[in-house]
């Protein structure tokens, strides 16, 4: 009896994920809630990996991409050990595009930063989360800055709390 709960034990822990990383990884079971975070006017559609939000009527016709996958580069690492900083993120940034903004964000346990830019005639708000090597990049592209931060912003509690956990 004692060696079936220790076989037992041990097929439990063989099944157990690799990595702990995100509370969910199938956006569609988060879909509904992320959409009605964002309140009258938008809709959404999933797919396990990707998420696409629109408001064509809302002030500023935001569109919101999420998507999640996995980097295992060491960015995550350099970033908690302060190796990278913010600082170093926004040069990178700033080189490619000179407008380029990006501030920290609090969204422990996992790290994460937003950086902020035109795009032609749009502006756009794309945070980058990270969490025991799962990624979440929300990017969200608007008319106007205003409307493409407010977005970003509305989205964020709902994915703490959905998608990145405690």
């Amino acid at each position: 009896m004692r060696r079936s709960f220790a076989l037992f034990g041990l097929l439990g822990l063989a099944s157990a994920p690799a990595h702990a990383g995100f509370v969910t990884r199938d956006l569609t079971t988060v879909e509904p809630a992320l959409t009605g975070a964002l309140g009258d006017g938008f809709a959404g559609r999933a797919t396990p990996d990707r998420i696409i939000i629109t408001c064509p009527d809302c002030t500023g016709e935001p569109l919101v991409s999420i998507e999640i996958g996995r980097q295992t580069d060491g960015t995550e690492a350099r970033v908690r050990s302060g190796a990278t900083r913010i600082e170093d993120l926004e040069r990178l940034c700033r080189a490619r595009s000179p407008e380029c903004r990006i501030r920290p964000l609090e969204v422990a346990p996992a790290v994460g930063w937003v950086s902020s830019w035109t795009i032609g005639s749009s502006a756009a708000s794309t945070a980058m989360l990270l969490r025991d090597g799962d990624l979440l990049t929300i990017r969200s592209v608007a008319n106007d800055a205003a409307a493409a931060r407010r977005t970003l912003e509305a989205l964020l509690p709902a994915i703490q709390a959905r998608i990145v956990g405690r």
